[in-house]
């Protein structure tokens, strides 16, 4: 057997949502990519960035992909466009990016958005996202983005001698619709260029696409990367690539096979130079069972929340000069140790979460928008269990994290509920040994809300850390 067999790379980096698989995805095809510098191009590129904001690049990114007829956008690719890359290196940024990149579409979103939750929006909005998650450019902004088509135009006319970036992967995000027809070859329609009439066509996918690629480059490695794999019908979208893409069976190795594909019916084998990286989010794979086939295909790194990686960040202390601090890795730290007692290890909270958090503000919209959401979700609405998380239970009301609305005298038997309104359950000890009370319409207390009350000073954060072992 050929050597080179032990190069290829099949990797899944795997973990709860927000501890830096995509990001892993990022780094890896800066790794694919080869930097063909020529001057005039550079320069100008650098001149056209460097005065620039974030969002000001993005809307370049939308109008650059718009001419390849393609308007829906996740972050991921985004972040790997070229412009971005480069905004990012004249920043000398090379963190947080994604979180920019999230941060950045938010602030500018449609005020009218159904599928975008933020507060805090500029005045003049320039994006949406649908249902899927992907962002598009609203139509009603093109009108004030003349000057950045314009800069783009000429950038890209000078380029069309010299291209500066060869990249040596594709980056697709696989949802519960993504299927064999994108990922290795499907029919689709194609209207002709003279006369508009409309055939079909058994066309490339994602997959094939970049397999072909390789071929004609043997020289280089080439990179699949995947977002979210398990999102998908994994057995449905590889179809009889599933026995391809095992190191042993590329091309050029001794156990080489080729099939015969689906609908074009010609012989294909994976170039034995063709690497897969793939994303995994443990807490979806309800969504689609991961084929048991596909673990022996793929090496599986495990991704664990790092909160060590979290800063402390400064709060001004009430009537006073000083300031206190609010320590977020314990924060995180401390919820993940009572996420893990009582719903389990696959229930906790990513770094992510908190990787741009920077100032009270700050940490109250990512427990309001972020985190009690998804925990009351995963919690079923059962008081004791959110009331242990967030160590509530033995707080008076206003400075309870999630709270019950007042119920009516009536609605329940009197033991049940306390004088506040709130469940009387409690946590009885052990996984899954919470008392079976049910409270229905749990919320974020109002004053979290609104950042006011005991939720504007950070002694009432610090009960949220890590006990003292």
């Amino acid at each position: 057997m050929s050597d080179s067999v032990f190069s290829i790379d099949n990797v899944i980096y795997t973990g709860v949502a927000g501890t830096g698989k995509t990001h892993q995805l990022l780094q890896i095809a800066r790794a694919y990519t080869d930097v063909l510098p020529s001057m005039d191009t550079q320069t100008l590129l650098r001149e056209m960035l460097v005065a620039l904001s974030w969002r000001e690049v993005l809307c370049l990114i939308f109008l650059d992909f718009k001419q390849q007829h393609k308007e829906l956008l996740k972050v991921p690719e985004l972040c790997a466009h070229p412009f971005f890359l480069a905004k990012a290196a004249l920043n000398q940024r090379d963190k947080h990016l994604p979180n920019t990149v999230q941060a950045e579409l938010q602030r500018h979103s449609c005020k009218d958005s159904t599928t975008v939750g933020y507060k805090n929006r500029a005045a003049q909005a320039y994006f949406d996202k649908d249902v899927s998650g992907a962002w598009y450019l609203l139509p009603e902004s093109l009108p004030l983005l003349t000057e950045l088509a314009a800069q783009l135009a000429e950038w890209q006319q000078t380029c069309d001698s010299a291209p500066q970036q060869k990249c040596r992967y594709s980056m697709v995000s696989f949802h519960q619709a993504y299927g064999y027809e994108e990922f290795v070859e499907g029919i689709r329609p194609v209207t002709a260029a003279q006369g508009g009439a409309l055939s079909y066509q058994v066309q490339d996918g994602a997959f094939l696409q970049l397999c072909q690629r390789a071929a004609n480059d043997p020289s280089s490695r080439y990179a699949m990367l995947i977002d979210e794999i398990n999102r998908a019908n994994v057995s449905r979208v590889f179809g009889e690539l599933l026995s391809l893409i095992e190191p042993d069976k590329r091309l050029g190795q001794a156990q080489a096979m080729q099939v015969q594909l689906a609908y074009s019916g010609r012989h294909f084998g994976v170039p034995d130079n063709v690497d897969i990286y793939a994303t995994m989010n443990t807490q979806d794979q309800s969504l689609a069972p991961l084929d048991t086939a596909l673990r022996r295909r793929f090496r599986f790194v495990t991704c664990p929340p790092r909160p060590e990686l979290l800063p402390s960040i400064d709060v001004a202390a009430a009537d006073t000069n000083s300031t206190l601090q609010i320590d977020l890795g314990r924060l995180l730290a401390g919820l993940n140790q009572r996420i893990v007692h009582s719903l389990g290890a696959e229930a906790q909270l990513g770094h992510a979460f908190f990787w741009h958090v920077t100032s009270l503000f700050e940490l109250q919209q990512a427990l309001v928008q972020q985190v009690i959401p998804q925990l009351l979700q995963l919690a079923g609405t059962q008081m004791a269990v959110v009331q242990y998380i967030f160590k509530d239970s033995e707080q008076p009301r206003d400075e309870q994290f999630v709270v019950a609305p007042p119920m009516p005298a009536d609605a329940m038997p009197a033991a049940a509920w306390d004088e506040d309104g709130m469940s009387g359950g409690s946590f009885a000890g052990g996984l899954g040994g919470f008392a079976p009370s049910v409270t229905l319409g749990l919320d974020c207390h109002p004053d979290l809300v609104a950042g006011v009350g005991a939720f504007a000073h950070p002694q009432v954060y610090w009960r949220l850390y890590a006990d003292a072992s």
